[in-house]
């Protein structure tokens, strides 16, 4: 937490702010369960993202004891990436969370769709 930044209101309001952003959830999922990738294989995983936006999301989510990563000496240079004990509890709070997109992904989109036609309409 910056040292600008006010105290956190509640554990929610934490959690938000470690994963907040569209990609941090992705990386922590590509990584799940012990799984240890090294940099362009996470970038493979998450399809979309950028590598200037990966690294600072990577750096971040390090910063935060989420991330642990391990720079190996050796030419070329080897980085690899993975969660820590915290970042696989928090993976395991992101998952009923998963579990509610995969039930409800249609009805999203849907919703989605209709609010984008709708405004559509309006315009014309």
């Amino acid at each position: 937490m910056p040292k600008d930044r006010e105290p956190y209101a509640c554990g929610l309001d934490a959690a938000v702010d470690v994963v907040g952003g569209k990609w941090k959830p992705m990386i922590l999922w590509a990584l799940h369960s012990g799984t240890t990738l090294r940099f362009g294989e996470l970038k493979r995983h998450i399809v979309g993202v950028s590598e200037k936006v990966l690294i600072q999301q990577l750096r971040e989510l390090e910063s935060d004891g989420i991330v642990h990563r391990e720079v190996y000496r050796e030419v070329p240079p080897k980085v690899e990436y993975s969660l820590t004990a915290l970042g696989e509890s928090l993976n395991t709070a992101l998952m009923p969370l998963g579990l509610w997109g995969d039930e409800h992904m249609q009805q999203v989109m849907a919703n989605k769709a209709a609010a984008d036609d709708k405004a559509d309409g309006a315009v014309a």
